[in-house]
């Protein structure tokens, strides 16, 4: 059976991003269908020597390069130059995450790559975006956490800010480049006119917390840490156990009914500390003694099994690992399985979107370093094998990662 094409068949993305924001944009892109070619230069993505490894290539890098052929190109040079610009004259986008200026340095500015294809779109990743007094700084999750108020936000109410427990600044600024790409795709649908995607990881950020803008908007007041509850309802948040914690989302009257039934404890449905949400959130302390006396002698199993019964929304805290080996994650494929370039398997997050048009989306291993210089840079621009010879030789398409690999393959067909 001949599955249909994927929505972004036949669209050309040129890659020249690295680590993690601007390379995730294009994961996303090329889960969809899009051709994706990586431009590394010939030191390689920093993230290939990022751990863990497993068979030697980064976790981190194979997650983030998925769907890629690499092309290794130095920028630095002339000739690695003209052949970029080459590159991004028959795409349809170019994805890069330098900091504001270098790629205009590097000959590969959105002002440079227009001149020639102006139904380009091309997406800029960065820490601050092209404007603004902050836009030349370097910038990294952390910073971005730390300024956007997300750590300030995160924590015990007695405790220091916290850093949220994943690079979220990045993953986010990756979300809304490649959201920024489609819709630009569309419009150029119409008008047949590229554009340029300013993504900043410090917008990006701030979009992310929406409902700490939303407060701060309609307050002026910077809301402040609440530890594990939720700042305006209760009881909504986590709860200890026998053995260990869950949580507990109640936003009604109703929902506070059912609890308090389920917890044997109707005597607080006419408690006036607890008679409505505002009234129980002032009073949180209080209620979460009555609901952790009830709690506290039951397991976690139990609690769930109890007040799932109920009605209520409820669920143990789990790890990643337990997260990964549900039985929900399995029934909607979070990981999947692909061979591996030294023959194994890798597993490799699929993207989370599905779609009743197409049964599944794309999920191949990263590329090795410049695996694809040669066939792209064939079957892409013409040229032949003795130039692409001469290139190398000159250093402008740094080591041919792949000749041992293909001798190795050919001695295996000779010796068979």
């Amino acid at each position: 059976m001949t599955l249909p094409a994927l929505p972004l068949e036949g669209f050309r993305v040129i890659d020249f991003s690295r680590v993690l924001a601007g390379p995730l944009c294009s994961a996303l892109l090329g889960d969809l269908g899009a051709e994706v070619i990586k431009i590394e230069p010939p030191g390689g993505d920093d993230y290939r020597a990022i751990g863990p490894f497993s068979g030697g290539e980064s976790g981190l890098f194979s997650a983030m390069n998925r769907n890629k052929q690499s092309v290794v190109i130095d920028l630095k040079c002339d000739e690695g130059r003209e052949l970029a610009q080459a590159l991004c004259a028959r795409a349809d986008v170019v994805v890069e995450n330098f900091r504001p200026g270098v790629a205009e340095r590097l000959g590969i500015g959105y002002a440079q790559l227009a001149a020639r294809n102006p139904a380009l779109v091309y997406a800029s990743v960065s820490g601050f975006g092209q404007t603004g007094p902050e836009s030349h700084r370097p910038a990294y999750d952390i910073i971005l956490q730390a300024m956007c108020g997300l750590m300030d936000a995160t924590g015990s109410p007695d405790g220091a800010p916290t850093l949220v427990g994943d690079s979220v600044s990045d993953v986010v600024s990756g979300i809304f480049a490649s959201w920024g790409v489609l819709a630009a795709l569309l419009a150029r649908e119409r008008t047949g006119k590229g554009t340029h995607v300013d993504v900043a990881m410090f917008d990006a950020t701030l979009s992310l917390t929406t409902a700490l803008v939303a407060r701060y908007a309609t307050t002026g007041i910077a809301p402040q840490r609440v530890g594990n509850r939720h700042p305006s309802s209760a009881p909504f948040g986590a709860y200890r156990a026998r053995d260990g914690y869950f949580v507990v989302a109640v936003l009604n009257n109703r929902l506070f009914e059912r609890l308090a039934h389920a917890m044997g404890q109707p005597v607080l449905i006419d408690d006036a500390r607890f008679a409505n949400d505002a009234a129980r959130c002032e009073n949180e302390a209080a209620l979460r003694v009555c609901i952790e006396s009830w709690s506290g002698v039951h397991s976690i199993a139990e609690v769930n099994g109890l007040l799932s019964e109920a009605g209520i929304p409820v669920a143990p805290i789990q790890n990643i690992s337990e997260a990964l080996k549900s039985e929900q994650a399995r029934e909607r494929g979070i990981l999947v399985e692909a061979p591996a370039g030294d023959g194994g398997i890798v597993r490799l997050p699929r993207q989370p979107v599905q779609f009743s048009a197409w049964p599944t989306t794309r999920t191949t291993r990263a590329p090795r370093l410049g695996e694809h210089t040669l066939a792209v840079l064939q079957q892409q621009l013409g040229i032949d094998t003795a130039h692409v010879a001469a290139l190398r030789a000159a250093g402008v398409l740094g080591v041919d990662e792949t000749a041992g690999l293909r001798n190795e393959t050919s001695q295996e067909t000779n010796n068979a």
